[in-house]
């Protein structure tokens, strides 16, 4: 850790009243062009975030904190770009590193308005993208659009597992849970290292170890899970801890998103989609991968037939592990990120897999939360769905190619399916908030 950022951090223990506003700065430096290249701002957000954590913000306040402050740096980015125009290149530091500009302006171009989205997750593009987005006058309502979105995934994804472990370090967790969280925690960055490693040395191979090594991962939680006690009750304790009832109703709408009748409407529209469109083979990879996943997750069930937490007031009388709500929402969304990477370099495509993490992670969580599943069924789930979507790729490239979709059946296939999500959403929070309020 930078000398720096200790100071900073034994500061802002002895004077938590600025922690709040530190969140805030940190978030607009990271997401501010140049400047978030020379900050290394991923560290200090963990930090920001795991001592607010420690009781002094609630997830909710650090959450928002984090996104109003990338908001900012997307806006400052923007408003760079817009009024100084090519000028920006004489910008200090990008009169010595212009190869920073160039990679985003190469991206930018090619990639569209997707760029903005997929770009906030590879850390070199993410401060430059907006600037970038403003140099070539992309439309305001367009880029404050985008940013909306995709500020909100990048909150989550970075300031999330600080408060995390903040919060987890402050309760008095069963003695076993940082040892069996630390080895669920490598098993996890072996599998994530591995896929990064060998998609950007271009492996060919590179789908099927993955898939082999979610398989090993995936069995290794099956096999292992009443080994993970201490793991699952600690983190039930921690999530249940920090309940808030203002947030219990928006919780129980994310949890619907991954109903088994949400997840099977959209899954057949969008195989529906795609075979409307005449893409056989994209049909044929997404439903293939969608059921088998689906199927995958009952038999499990049933063969594992582990009982629920007892946390529900009115408990499931189905089996725990794996998680549907986690599988199939993997699935679901990490189909999506595969059709629209093709085609594209390996980075693109593992920011786009990266992105379609995030929603899938929240309907996972909502589960966990919830109080309906142990943390191993949801990971359980999850891996499931990797190695099937992994599986399902290797046998669709071993006959056929899957050709990158056009823009005209990404309108199709998309539109429909936010249309019926934004539906669901809309009809269970009304009813959550109903039932809430009496």
């Amino acid at each position: 850790m930078p000398a720096w950022l200790g100071e900073m951090n034994q500061w802002l223990s002895a004077n938590p009243q600025w922690l709040g506003a530190t969140i805030f700065m940190v978030a607009c430096i990271e997401c501010l062009a140049v400047a978030g290249l020379i900050v290394p701002g991923t560290v200090a957000l963990f930090a920001v975030s795991a001592l607010a954590g420690g009781g002094a913000l609630s997830l909710g306040d650090t959450l928002l904190l984090g996104y109003a402050g990338g908001l900012l740096g997307d806006g400052l980015s923007y408003a760079i770009g817009r009024g100084l125009h090519q000028n920006i290149r004489r910008l200090p530091g990008l009169r010595s590193h212009p190869q920073w500009l160039g990679s985003a302006e190469s991206f930018i171009q090619r990639y569209g308005i997707a760029s903005l989205l997929v770009g906030r997750f590879i850390g070199p593009l993410r401060p430059m993208l907006p600037m970038v987005a403003g140099m070539l006058e992309m439309p305001l309502v367009r880029f404050i659009l985008v940013s909306l979105v995709a500020a909100a995934g990048w909150s989550v994804a970075y300031l999330m597992p600080g408060w995390m472990t903040g919060a987890a370090v402050r309760l008095p967790l069963p003695s076993g849970f940082w040892p069996q969280a630390a080895a669920v925690a490598i098993g996890l960055a072996a599998l994530i290292g591995l896929a990064i490693n060998s998609s950007l040395r271009r492996q060919p191979s590179a789908t099927l170890l993955t898939g082999a090594a979610s398989f090993v991962l995936m069995l290794a939680v099956f096999l292992g899970w009443p080994y993970l006690a201490h793991f699952d009750e600690g983190l039930v304790t921690l999530v249940q801890e920090h309940r808030s009832a203002a947030l219990d109703p928006i919780v129980v709408t994310v949890t619907r998103l991954g109903d088994f009748r949400t997840q099977l409407l959209v899954g057949v529209l969008l195989t529906a989609l795609l075979l409307i469109a005449r893409h056989w083979r994209h049909a044929l990879f997404a439903g293939g991968v969608l059921l088998c996943t689906a199927l995958g997750n009952v038999t499990l069930k049933w063969l594992f037939a582990r009982s629920r937490p007892e946390v529900l007031s009115t408990p499931l009388t189905s089996y725990s592990m794996p998680s549907g709500h986690s599988s199939a929402s993997f699935a679901f969304f990490l189909v999506l990120a595969i059709l629209a990477s093709r085609g594209q370099p390996p980075r693109m495509r593992l920011a786009w897999m990266g992105l379609a993490c995030i929603p899938a992670l929240t309907i996972a969580s909502s589960r966990v939360y919830l109080g309906a599943h142990w943390p191993t069924d949801v990971l359980a789930g999850a891996l499931l769905a990797i190695f099937v979507c992994a599986a399902g790729l290797a046998l669709t490239l071993r006959f056929h190619r899957l050709e990158p979709l056009g823009l005209r059946t990404w309108t199709l296939v998309l539109v429909p399916c936010l249309l019926l999500f934004s539906w669901f959403t809309w009809h269970d929070l009304a009813d959550a908030v109903t039932r809430y309020a009496y």
